[in-house]
């Protein structure tokens, strides 16, 4: 067996099945999954956090979005150090910095320092994110690659699957904290797995010219952003803090959007957009993304403050839309396949937004089997029919050089959407303060955000039908058996697909 420890900008490659295959797959599956479960629990152990740490609606927010303000803003920085200092090297550094921030939320004594925790943890997930899709990529043999990704999508499914169950045990049995100290003992087993049997592997190739500045700027503006629209429900838009932080956020933007198109190795090529099919793609991704940022925010809140659902109850409710994409997404890739994108891309949002105005019934009367699974079940339906087909989408419209940039660029998209949604809803729905944890107050805020969401997804659906509408493109676009589609975090993300070709690879996780 070679060294591990030997970098190998094209390594021989693993054999699928064999032992130390075994080991490498397991190493990604567990870090990966560590990162995946940490995402589903913690909406559901909301209520608990905001009563125990006498927080607002402001601090769940940012319980939420620190840790996805720091994700979304360095996860293709992430990407470039992997290639360029190593993928093992930097998804042990990312799954150390997960942890070490992980026992840092455990151990929170105030609201405050939960959110700079989860603002670390979120530049861990940005370094272990890419990490794990490119040592697939980078270990097994060509031939295997597929059967490899395949494998960790179908077993982090699972992980993710079981994060609403398991968070919301753990929430009613032990408590919060243990949402994030669980993750202490799988990191060590991941540490010793892949310092021990992961390969080491880089790009030779890969730029030396690292895009800090407009890594720097993008987090400054969303940052500066999140944090006006939020400060803008107990402030008012008078205040002079809003306004700054606004204005600043705008600027922010603004200067990233000049920073990379003026910067050598830019973090985002900005020429990618000039695909119209994949400028298209993505606006429907912030849309349906947006809502279903607001959707998983409002929904566990209402289920266990309105419906009285326990934590694992209120945790087991998103189980069915997890279910339904492990189940069906792979068949819905390759409808779309056959038939085109444009049609289940219509589908899907719209099938959606009719489940969310089905959840808009929650209140105090709810049970779980006539008013939640229904919902739940044609909620799964809708987003299968749309991750799989948008992610390809997604990849057929880039030129194949591009195929790596144009998976983080959508990922980056989803996530932004899920930030912004969850600083602004609140605003629009008029829900502030303590008033998440008065039933009375939260009902009618609830209803008025699954009616905005239900808006946002049917827009997504609507933009499908009009824009997106396939064109030949100068490169022609992957075979259709190349690309894999995996579900990682079905709940609040869109699927990831491998890119067998080039450019680094990016999962979408929590």
């Amino acid at each position: 067996m070679a060294d591990p420890a030997a970098p190998s900008a094209a390594p021989a490659g693993l054999a699928f099945g064999e032992s130390q295959a075994r080991w490498v797959l397991a190493a990604t599956v567990l870090g990966s999954g560590m990162a995946f479960i940490d995402g589903t629990v913690v909406n559901v152990a909301l209520p608990e956090i905001g009563e125990d740490l006498d927080a607002g609606v402001a601090g769940l927010q940012w319980t939420i979005n620190a840790y996805t303000l720091t994700l979304a803003s360095l996860i293709l920085l992430g990407g470039s150090l992997g290639d360029r200092f190593g993928r093992r090297r930097l998804f042990v550094v990312g799954v150390v910095w997960f942890a070490v921030a992980s026992l840092a939320c455990g151990v929170a004594p105030d609201i405050r320092t939960l959110v700079a925790a989860r603002a670390v943890q979120g530049i861990g997930g940005a370094l272990l994110t890419p990490g794990s899709l490119a040592i697939l990529q980078s270990a097994f043999r060509s031939e295997d690659r597929a059967r490899a990704i395949g494998a960790w999508s179908g077993l982090a499914g699972i992980a993710g699957a079981a994060g609403p169950f398991l968070g919301g045990y753990l929430v009613q049995t032990v408590g919060w904290r243990w949402v994030f100290l669980i993750n202490l003992p799988v990191a060590v087993a991941v540490v010793v797995i892949a310092v021990r049997h992961v390969p080491e592997s880089l790009d030779p190739e890969a730029s030396h010219s690292l895009d800090l500045l407009g890594a720097a700027l993008g987090a400054i503006g969303l940052g500066s952003l999140t944090y006006g629209l939020i400060a803008w429900q107990e402030l008012g838009i008078g205040s002079p803090v809003v306004l700054a932080t606004l204005a600043v956020g705008l600027l922010g933007l603004a200067a990233f959007v000049w920073r990379e198109r003026t910067a050598r190795a830019p973090m985002l090529p900005l020429g990618i957009f000039r695909s119209r099919l994949f400028s298209a793609t993505n606006g429907v991704t912030f849309a349906v993304y947006a809502a279903l940022g607001g959707v998983f925010l409002f929904l566990v809140l209402a289920l266990q403050i309105v419906a009285g659902f326990s934590p694992l109850q209120a945790g087991a409710a998103l189980l069915p839309v997890t279910l339904m994409l492990l189940l069906l997404s792979s068949r819905m890739g390759a409808l779309a396949s056959r038939i085109g994108p444009r049609v289940p891309m219509t589908i899907g949002p719209l099938i959606a937004a009719a489940a969310t105005l089905l959840f808009s019934r929650v209140d105090a009367g709810t049970t779980y089997v006539v008013d939640v699974l229904p919902a739940g079940l044609l909620f799964g339906l809708g987003m299968s029919f749309t991750v799989a087909p948008l992610t390809a989408t997604v990849l057929a419209a880039a030129p194949d050089r591009h195929a790596g940039i144009a998976s983080g660029v959508n990922n980056a998209v989803a996530r932004v959407a899920g930030l912004l949604a969850v600083a602004a809803l609140p605003l629009i729905v008029g829900l502030d303060g303590a008033a998440y944890a008065d039933p009375d107050l939260l009902q009618p805020a609830y209803r008025s955000a699954m009616f905005v969401c239900a808006g946002l997804l049917f827009v997504g659906g609507i933009m499908a039908a009009v824009l997106v509408r396939p064109a030949p493109t100068d490169e022609p676009a992957q075979p259709a058996e190349e690309l894999v589609p995996l579900f990682s975090c079905p709940v609040d993300a869109p699927a990831l697909k491998s890119c067998p070709r080039d450019g680094p690879l990016v999962s979408r996780l929590p």
